[in-house]
């Protein structure tokens, strides 16, 4: 270990993630204080990786802070919630004017705004940042999200950028937006990952269960997939864990593993917040379900008995065509997902005031984050040439390849319901695309409804105004609202 008298930047919270990030740091040449509240992992920190570049370990809040340079760069990797708070406040009272406190966990960006307004009166920066690219990523180069100040940015950025994923020499960070902006995108991010994987799932259960591929030949697949447009770090990981064999046992490691999908609340978050903001985010919100209906261990056994149609597998043409069927379905899916996902982002940003580039947010996530895929420069480019497009559904590239996978995206979905497989994530996908593109939707007669049983009124496609009718006279007047 190379001791140096200042260190330009502090992590507080040596877990994994902290760990793995201050090793990053270094690794790039920065110097790095180290602290957490047990001093054990400080110590084992410096003893096993201490050759990796300079740190100056911390074995006190004050020792931390005077280890550092000024304006000094505080990076918090803790739980979300109270254990956060609780680490703000026993450094606030050590800090001073233009110092910055960074929270690159997984906040609720609710939170990181009460924080970065209660700190901005005191003068001092709140950065909530999101990290993704798991403890991997955080250690050769994750995709980074801050938020919080232009100012802050100035002395964060250059090193933020330093250790990020870099894509075509481009580093995988930039600045998201004030206060909240970059967990709110960090957020958004998790939740477009639920459905991704959702997706993905219900890709090999059609296979399996439609196509009556076994794991390994459905492996074989997501391989071929992963060198066409489908090529992500998500297709990657799926083809080599479908396959894995269990060592124990002989079987495919996919068939030992429970059905009972856990999820750790950012997916909910997204979920919540969309209907907040009123942004019809179906792809992500069936996902969050998913999950949910896959660990209701106790409703799943009761209706085991329920009735159901055989799932006899496909043969003759009908399978010859299935492997690439279900390629289409996914893509398109895929891209009403991601399309979701903007639009929320979108709105989050018109809400909060956020002024929210989301050609770059495509950007950043093109390395480093669990969601990194080829399609990104994609949407990179499409946003790009019309920062204010609508969706990513009426963009030109995007627009013709969901239009071309139209008939294999309905056949898979119909061969899943005849065969009783569930895909909640295929079907609300087209079910929402079905709804942007039609002429008319049946909202008109919920509108009639509402206004019979509570008078909430209707607007006429004929003539401006909200109008009333007076459903229990005679003849049914209508009046002006």
């Amino acid at each position: 270990m190379r001791m140096s008298k200042k260190a330009s930047i502090g992590v507080t919270g040596l877990a994994v993630m902290g760990r793995n990030l201050a090793r990053n740091l270094a690794r790039h040449g920065h110097t790095v204080a180290l602290h957490n509240r047990s001093e054990q992992r400080t110590k084992e920190l410096v003893e096993q990786f201490g050759d990796e570049g300079d740190f100056i370990p911390a074995y006190s809040a004050q020792e931390f802070v005077d280890a550092l340079e000024r304006p000094r760069q505080v990076v918090i990797m803790v739980k979300a919630g109270a254990p956060t708070d609780a680490v703000i406040d026993e450094f606030v009272p050590l800090l001073e004017k233009g110092d910055v406190i960074v929270d690159a966990g997984n906040a609720h960006f609710a939170d990181t705004r009460r924080r970065e307004a209660a700190l901005r009166e005191k003068g001092i920066h709140f950065v909530g940042t999101g990290v993704s690219g798991g403890e991997e990523g955080a250690l050769h180069g994750p995709s980074i999200m801050p938020g919080g100040s232009k100012e802050s940015y100035q002395s964060l950025g250059p090193l933020f950028e330093d250790i990020s994923a870099k894509v075509d020499g481009e580093p995988c960070c930039t600045h998201v937006g004030a206060d909240g902006a970059g967990h709110f995108v960090k957020m958004v991010h998790n939740g477009i990952e639920y459905a991704d994987m959702q997706l993905i799932a219900e890709s090999f259960d059609l296979l399996r269960g439609a196509g009556g591929y076994s794991p390994a030949e459905i492996a074989e697949v997501f391989r071929t997939w992963n060198s066409g447009r489908l090529d992500s770090y998500l297709i990657e990981i799926t083809s080599q864990v479908l396959a894995h064999t269990d060592a124990a046992s002989g079987k495919p490691f996919v068939d030992i593993v429970a059905d009972q999908a856990e999820q750790k609340g950012t997916g909910r978050w997204t979920v919540q917040i969309g209907l907040d903001l009123g942004v019809p985010i179906s792809g992500i919100a069936e996902a969050v379900f998913a999950r949910s209906l896959s660990g209701a261990s106790n409703l799943r056994e009761a209706s085991r008995g329920l009735g159901g149609p055989s799932r006899a597998p496909l043969t003759g043409s009908a399978l010859d065509t299935f492997a690439d069927d279900v390629e289409q379905a996914l893509y398109a899916s895929k891209v009403v997902a991601y399309a979701q996902g903007f639009n929320q982002i979108q709105a989050g940003g018109a809400e909060y005031g956020w002024d929210i580039d989301l050609g770059k947010v495509a950007s950043i996530w093109r390395g480093g984050c669990i969601i990194r895929a080829k399609f990104l420069n994609d949407i990179t480019a499409a946003y790009a040439e019309e920062p204010a497009l609508p969706t990513l559904l009426t963009s030109g590239g995007f627009r013709k390849a969901v239009e071309d996978a139209q008939d294999s995206w309905r056949s898979v979905i119909s061969t899943a319901v005849r065969l009783g497989i569930p895909t909640p994530g295929f079907s609300t996908a087209l079910a929402y695309y079905d709804g942007l593109r039609a002429e008319r939707l049946p909202a008109a007669l919920v509108q009639g409804q509402r206004d019979y049983f509570g008078a909430h009124t209707y607007r006429r496609v004929d003539r401006e105004g909200s109008f009333h009718t007076a459903w229990a006279a005679d003849g049914r007047p209508e009046s002006s609202a």
